[in-house]
């Protein structure tokens, strides 16, 4: 049972962030034609839509989760940038990319430790 409740509370937060990133990623690919946004050609916002969920599915697969969250870390920071610039507010996105990374740490500490030579 401890080692049940172990896994999940260490997948938990990466569902969360997955559970955002995924809608985000589908309704860029369905609603291509949103002209509240910076970019208005649809070809970059299905891009977009199908960058975001290669990128979460690299998140969320052990082997590739440094790729992963570097993509949707770096994704996240040109939307903090972009809500900068419209004058929106960014607080949130700087949430999402602190999210993103602690999730990664949570799930694999080793990737964020220096190699120590003897």
């Amino acid at each position: 049972m401890n080692k049940v409740l172990k896994v999940l509370l260490m997948w938990l937060p990466s569902v969360i962030i997955s559970l955002f990133f995924i809608p985000n990623a589908l309704d860029k690919i369905l609603n291509s034609d949103q002209m509240d946004k910076i970019v208005t050609n649809s070809t970059i916002m299905i891009s977009t839509g199908i960058f975001l969920l290669i990128a979460t599915g690299l998140f969320l697969y052990n082997k590739t989760i440094l790729i992963g969250t570097t993509l949707l870390a770096l994704y996240m920071t040109f939307i903090v940038f972009i809500h900068m610039y419209k004058g929106k507010p960014y607080e949130v996105a700087i949430l999402i990319v602190m999210a993103t990374i602690f999730a990664s740490y949570i799930r694999k500490p080793q990737l964020f430790y220096q190699k120590q030579e003897l």
